[in-house]
């Protein structure tokens, strides 16, 4: 059964590779690069989501999708859209309602980081700010209970920011459970990546 990784914003798909080396070898993966989904000077979240889509109906079989932040919101975007099409999700650190203060301080502190920073992981300092102005009005709300697949809501210990969506949107899944991961910050799969594995494995029971 496939596994589909999403890393999130600071991340690449190298990001889960330690989480990865402790799956059982038959588990068949998939780390896509979230700069594969958008036109370079063009990154906008709508042209991300409607190319991850177009990747994730390559496949003929529903995936199990694995998604941090930013991969979260991708993650469950495909899952209210096209419940029928994901096996399970894992959802670390998910938003479903775009804080907009957070997203507005993001962007302060992208303008003034140097652009050095940004090449390790493909995104260009115009690209990250592109982006997070256009995330500003998801809102998902109103079709979680459409997401009929089983659902893992993880959170890292530390990671106070993300504590509260996470937890609020485990209650609003119709299928979830919210898991808290410890001695873990916001990068789950470099805190503790054999921690999130073994969340993962429990995921592999197909509906």
């Amino acid at each position: 059964m496939k596994y589909i990784f999403l890393h999130g914003m600071g991340q690449n798909s190298r990001s889960w590779d330690k989480t990865i080396s402790f799956l059982p070898a038959d588990i068949e993966t998939e780390c896509p690069e979230l700069t594969d989904f958008f036109t370079a000077g063009k990154c906008t979240y709508g042209e991300m989501y409607a190319n991850f889509r177009g990747y994730c109906n390559s496949f003929t079989e529903p995936p199990n999708i694995c998604g941090l932040s930013l991969g979260a919101v991708l993650a469950l975007n495909y899952a209210v859209e096209l419940p029928q099409r994901v096996n399970s999700l894992t959802l670390v650190a998910p938003q479903y309602d775009m804080p907009k203060f957070l997203l507005k301080v993001q962007n302060i502190l992208f303008r003034f980081m140097p652009k050095r920073q940004f090449e390790s992981i493909g995104f260009t300092k115009s690209d990250f700010i592109s982006l997070t102005n256009s995330m500003a009005d998801i809102d998902f709300r109103e079709s979680l209970a459409d997401v009929t697949c089983r659902v893992t809501v993880l959170c890292g210990e530390k990671d106070k920011v993300n504590r509260k969506a996470s937890k609020a949107i485990a209650e609003l899944l119709p299928n979830a459970e919210f898991k808290m991961i410890a001695n873990a910050g916001h990068e789950v799969n470099i805190d503790s990546p054999q921690a999130l594995a073994e969340v993962v494995k429990s995921r592999q029971v197909k509906r």
